[in-house]
Formats: structure tokens, sequence, C-alpha cells
């Protein structure tokens, strides 16, 4: 039996998530390898490449750019400072802040682990070429903020 064209049209979003959530997985197991070489996981990953490239920031700024709930930012920071590779202090001007920043040995690391990184996810979405690589995150940044902006169903 064929299917209406408004019955066709309407099961779009839902392809849409599906060939979205199978893009990401795609994507996503290039970016675990890539950094699992370097003995770290995703989360470390970014704390150190947030470091690394914005300098010394907040332990909220940092959890805040890398997208992860605080109890998990806690456990990889600690993680991180009991293998060297981040170091704390307190804030000078406000005491219930603490800011974290590579040390030479975290630094070293991601030296060395971002650029294969970054070369594993040009090759992860080579398929596409530039133009629609810069159109797709056009698309998916319009895709996220609007989802976020839609009240979340009723349980």
């Amino acid at each position: 039996m064929k299917r209406s064209p408004s019955a066709a049209r309407a099961d779009v979003p839902l392809k849409l998530w599906i060939v979205l959530a199978r893009a990401f997985d795609a994507v996503n197991r290039h970016s675990r390898a890539s950094i699992a070489r370097f003995g770290l996981g995703t989360t470390e990953f970014g704390v150190l490449e947030v470091l690394y490239h914005k300098g010394e920031l907040p332990v909220c700024e940092v959890q805040r750019r890398i997208l992860v709930e605080s109890s998990s930012t806690t456990y990889v920071v600690d993680k991180l400072y009991e293998r060297g590779l981040v170091r704390r202090r307190p804030s000078a001007t406000d005491r219930r802040v603490t800011l974290l920043a590579l040390t030479t040995t975290g630094r070293r690391l991601i030296e060395r682990s971002f650029p294969p990184h970054a070369a594993a996810m040009r090759r992860a979405v080579g398929a596409l070429p530039p133009r629609e690589q810069a159109q797709a995150v056009r698309l998916l940044r319009a895709l996220g903020t609007g989802a976020a902006l839609q009240p979340l169903a009723e349980p």
C-alpha cells in the first residue's frame, strides 16, 4: 500500500533523527579512537583541549564549554590532576572559584594528541566537500538552537 504524501512528509523528522544519530555515532567512533591512542577519554580530551585553546579557566567555564554534567567534570578534573596534567588554584577575586590550567605535561600531551585528532576528524567528515561541511555546520547549529527552544515532551 502506497503512503500518502502527507504521511511521507510527517516521517521526515523521524528519518532526520535516525540519520543524524547514525552519522554522529560513525564520526564519534573516529573521535574516540583517535583520543584513546593517547590514553584519554573524550571528556578528558575535551578538558585539555579547552584549556589548551582558551588558557586558564574556572572549572564551571570548562564544564560549560565541554557540555558535561558537573559531577562528571569534577571526577575528570580530579583524574587529570592526579595524572599531573592540570593544576588547580583558587581565584584571587572569588574564593568560591577554582581555576584550572594545563601543566607542562598536560600541554605536551595535548600538543601531541590534538593534531592527529584534528586529522582524524577531517578524514571522518571527508565524505562531504568543504562547502557542504560548512553548510552542515550552519544547518546543525540552526537545528540545535531550534530544538533547545522547544518545550520538552511530557513524560
